[in-house]
């Protein structure tokens, strides 16, 4: 039997280790491209949610620590109390008022704007310039609009007779109001996602269904509508998620009022944290949105996620 020393090769020891080390490498490379962004979303997104879900369990101090361990009775505070179930109640709404006529109307731009005609590039930048509007500025501007006396939208009305309406004020009127800023702050961006889609699509479609004499409603029926169906469902469900979790325009346009009708779910979280300092109440808020969201997320991505076409 050849001794191992004789040839000159002295078996090595760490040989396992070096071999387990160069089959992981792949693993360690991206695992150190990926850990700035680890690192980040652990501060802001991981650590916040436990922590978020573990004072749902306690009452707090006005430091938001926790100081009396509960368990789930701030979720059952929750579900028997009235303002709270109206919340959810108005946040559907909004959710339903919203989401819906933005992706259409959105659409229907983007189909006007995706024309090949003279100037079309100027209507492009109107149609898209919400995009660039914070949503203080725009909720200041839809407040003048809104204005009861001075508004540009009951002077309009007042032309066909319809009495005048205290958009903002009135119980009836304010939720819709609130609906109408946002439908306009979501254009741009639906807009101009929906019209990339368009343009994405491979024209040799459209020419092969004109020489069969297909018009243009065919068109959008059997070859514009499925082959942007995946764009659509993109628009759909990042625009559900933001609708649940608007914020900024609740504050600035109604601040909740009035009794309660605009008081969406993010706006009750803000009021129980940092108006109230009931940070256990509004973690558990939280908590529920968060599984709302999950919820009709995965609804979504269930039931309609099968009629989108991806070829």
């Amino acid at each position: 039997m050849e001794n191992p020393t004789s040839t000159g090769k002295v078996p090595s020891l760490n040989m396992p280790y070096r071999t387990f080390w160069e089959k992981t490498r792949p693993i360690q490379v991206a695992i150190l491209f990926l850990l700035p962004s680890l690192i980040l979303f652990s501060v802001f997104v991981f650590y916040p949610l436990f922590r978020t879900i573990y004072l749902s369990f306690f009452l707090t101090n006005q430091k938001g620590l926790p100081t009396v361990f509960v368990g789930f009775d701030n979720f059952i505070q929750l579900f028997q109390s009235a303002d709270f179930l109206q919340s959810i109640e108005a946040t559907f709404l909004f959710v339903l008022y919203t989401v819906p006529a933005s992706v259409v109307i959105s659409l229907f731009l983007a189909l006007l704007a995706n024309e090949k005609l003279k100037g079309i590039h100027f209507f492009r930048t109107i149609f898209a310039s919400s995009l660039g509007v914070s949503v203080a500025a725009a909720s200041v501007t839809w407040l003048f609009i809104f204005n009861p006396t001075m508004g540009v939208l009951n002077r309009m009305i007042s032309f066909f007779g319809i009495p005048e309406i205290n958009w903002l004020a009135d119980p009836h009127w304010a939720l819709l109001a609130v609906s109408i800023t946002t439908i306009w702050l979501n254009l741009g961006f639906s807009f101009l996602i929906i019209l990339g889609g368009l343009q994405n699509i491979d024209q040799s479609l459209y020419e092969s269904s004109s020489i069969d004499g297909a018009g243009y409603f065919y068109q959008l029926r059997r070859i514009t509508i499925p082959m942007l169906s995946p764009t659509l469902f993109f628009i759909m469900t990042v625009s559900l998620i933001n609708a649940f979790q608007t914020f900024g325009q609740i504050d600035l346009l109604t601040g909740g009022g009035p009794g309660q009708t605009t008081n969406l779910m993010v706006y009750a979280i803000y009021k129980d944290a940092f108006v109230n300092f009931n940070f256990g109440k509004a973690s558990a808020e939280v908590v529920i949105l968060f599984l709302l969201i999950l919820i009709v997320t995965l609804l979504q991505f269930k039931f309609v996620e099968k009629k989108v076409h991806y070829q």
